[in-house]
């Protein structure tokens, strides 16, 4: 099975090409541009270093949030973009995506984002040979995360690992609680692409028209919290 992947739900965005679970190309950027001005270009440039082009896809996978709210629109309208022909789409959790990063290895992938206000998207994945789902995608506060890993590590005695872009933030609140905590390796701590492609490949998003591909934003989009409030307030 032939794979396009597109990850753009934070600063950095990449674009992967997988074939039967094995990585044929991946084009990363993290350059301060807009996803709107990047994605489309390394669609082009990961296709043709593979060798390959849009119709020997089989499917387009994306990641489908949390994260960023711009970001994750603008690579799910461009997946729709590219799936126009008829080809089906996988939409994949930011979170789960990410965990594939340490397929193969022996830890607790605790993925986090950065979600503001003392909040963070998270979830819990037991990685080894395959990558088994903890828990559901949830919007916390800082302060929830020792309880909701203590009733986890309760059943699985592995070592913790943070991934994303709130590891770090995540890190130094949970490191005078947990001597078997750490952060990821720069190189792994972030999503990528064939993270999301991989998670597809293995049935962790449900294959779909373009036209119900919708993003997970977890909680209200800060535009939308600010007009409630004001109406409120009127």
């Amino acid at each position: 099975m032939k794979i396009l992947a597109v990850e753009s739900s934070a600063t950095s965005a990449s674009v992967a090409v997988t074939e039967d679970g094995k990585i044929v190309s991946e084009v990363y950027v993290s350059t301060g541009l807009t996803h709107s001005q990047t994605l489309l270009p390394m669609v082009s440039s990961c296709l043709e270093t593979a060798k390959l082009n849009l119709d020997d896809m089989d499917a387009i996978a994306v990641a489908k949030g949390p994260g960023s709210f711009t970001g994750i629109r603008i690579g799910i309208a461009a997946v729709k973009g590219l799936t126009f022909s008829g080809k089906e789409c996988c939409a994949v959790s930011t979170l789960e995506g990410m965990a594939y990063n340490f397929l193969g290895g022996s830890c607790i992938a605790c993925c986090v984002m950065d979600a503001r206000c003392s909040q963070v998207y998270m979830a819990l994945f037991d990685c080894g040979e395959k990558i088994v789902r903890l828990c559901e995608d949830m919007a916390v506060m800082l302060s929830e995360l020792p309880e909701i890993i203590e009733k986890i590590k309760k059943d699985i005695k592995k070592d913790v690992i943070l991934l994303g872009d709130g590891a770090e933030l995540c890190y130094n609140y949970l490191k005078t609680v947990y001597n078997n905590i750490s952060l990821a390796p720069p190189l792994s701590r972030f999503q990528r692409a064939s993270g999301v492609a991989l998670a597809a490949q293995n049935g962790a998003g449900e294959l779909m028209p373009p036209e119900a591909l919708l993003p997970v934003y977890l909680r209200v989009p800060q535009a939308e919290r600010e007009l409630k409030k004001r109406r409120a307030e009127q």
